[in-house]
């Protein structure tokens, strides 16, 4: 006859079963695919946050050149005012702005009528002149107070999107360094197999691209200018913010392409998309730049038959590839 299991014992085998059941189950190690698709998301995210620095320092600029504009028309309206202000002197402002009674009147309720008849004609003269100089005074002291209030809306502006900017910048930093991570975790073989596959992929892209590019043709116009020029960048790598020669990012590229067509356009997706003329999806031909991304963040040059040449992301080369950006859904299309 067995014993019955003592306190200790039965407290024991429950303690084991219950952290056999409370375990956390164990996940299987990411494949290398699985590694590569989560650093091409982090590269593509990174390549995104630099757009959106682009297109933050495409209006900064345009503001700070709006702001020194503004300025200097603050300071010419400044001088304005001190000029007048020295003509009129300060007792006749300060009479103007308090409504104190005119000189032509305190003469004629003086007890000397007299001097009135015989200075009336030459005091409304020097009254009328000085109304024309008081009323030019208001208007300059009025003009230059909106201008001051123009200047210092500007410069909040300013502000805010030099934090946009650096923000923008840090995310793309950012991103890239999770990549970085992701890949650090790997084993020192897996890393450099990882590397042998994407330089593998990208040498076949750039080699497919340059045959694309040779079986291009009948393009005409500013669109086949721009097509031909950046042809010949195919192979250069990516980097953010850089437009040529020998590195690009997406509007890098497209707005180097187009100033060769005569074409001038800011370093900016985003910007970009807001000019020239919009072109129905159906419609878009050879040349048209197409756009992806809410907010837009990629730009490339369409090339007919589903195909484009672009400059797609960190990590990446300018290459032909296909028009379908996966998550990045094309939004607008636009011709120049």
């Amino acid at each position: 006859m067995k014993k019955p299991m003592s306190a200790a014992t039965w407290g024991t085998s429950l303690a084991i079963l219950l952290s056999i059941i409370q375990a956390p189950t164990s996940q299987a190690a990411p494949t290398l695919a699985q590694v590569q698709a989560q650093v091409i998301r982090y590269e593509e995210e990174a390549t995104a946050a630099a757009e959106g620095a682009q297109e933050a320092k495409v209006k900064l600029n345009s503001l700070t050149r709006s702001l020194a504009g503004i300025q200097a028309q603050a300071e010419i309206q400044a001088k304005t005012v001190d000029a007048i202000s020295k003509t009129l002197g300060a007792i006749a402002i300060d009479q103007y702005k308090s409504g104190t009674i005119s000189q032509s009147l305190e003469l004629l309720f003086s007890s000397d009528p007299s001097l009135y008849l015989s200075s009336a004609g030459s005091l409304e003269a020097i009254t009328r002149q000085k109304g024309i100089q008081l009323r030019k005074f208001q208007s300059a002291e009025q003009q230059l107070n909106a201008t001051s209030l123009t200047v210092s809306d500007r410069l909040a502006q300013v502000k805010a999107l030099q934090k946009k900017l650096a923000e923008k910048s840090a995310l793309a930093t950012a991103k890239l360094a999770q990549a970085e991570s992701v890949l650090a975790k790997l084993k020192k073989e897996d890393r450099e197999r990882l590397a042998r596959l994407a330089q593998e992929r990208e040498d076949a892209d750039q080699a497919s691209s340059l045959k694309a590019a040779r079986s291009a043709a009948g393009v005409s116009g500013r669109a086949g200018l721009a097509i031909k020029f950046a042809f010949k960048q195919i192979g250069d790598k990516y980097v953010f913010g850089a437009d040529g020669m020998i590195y690009w990012d997406c509007s890098g590229l497209t707005m180097r392409a187009y100033q060769t067509a005569g074409v001038s356009l800011p370093h900016s997706s985003a910007a970009q998309s807001r000019m020239g003329k919009s072109i129905p999806f159906s419609q878009k031909k050879p040349g048209d730049l197409m756009f992806f991304g809410r907010p837009v963040s990629h730009v490339g040059i369409y090339l007919g038959g589903g195909k484009m040449v672009h400059a797609p992301r960190s990590g990446s080369r300018v290459k032909v590839a296909t028009t379908d950006m996966g998550r990045k859904r094309l939004v607008a299309i636009r011709r120049f």
